[in-house]
């Protein structure tokens, strides 16, 4: 086991308390916005943190897995 002399630097985590922003140019992130947006307006707050949840989990380049466009 190797020991660590040095301290590591803090690990930056994002706000959850923001809502996440959409990828430029993408159609399905844009609605997603609008809809959480909607959503926040009308005090629906467990469906506008889902389309939050969505918004953050939407692909927007391929993994190792996946072919490209």
């Amino acid at each position: 086991m190797i020991q660590q002399t040095t301290p590591e630097q803090p690990i930056t985590l994002p706000d959850p308390t923001t809502a996440p922003r959409p990828a430029p140019g993408c159609g399905v992130c844009a609605a997603l916005d609008q809809q959480r947006a909607q959503y926040e307006a009308e005090g629906d707050i467990r469906r506008a943190t889902d389309r939050e949840v969505e918004l953050r989990n939407h692909p927007h380049s391929p993994t190792p897995s996946e072919p490209g466009p």
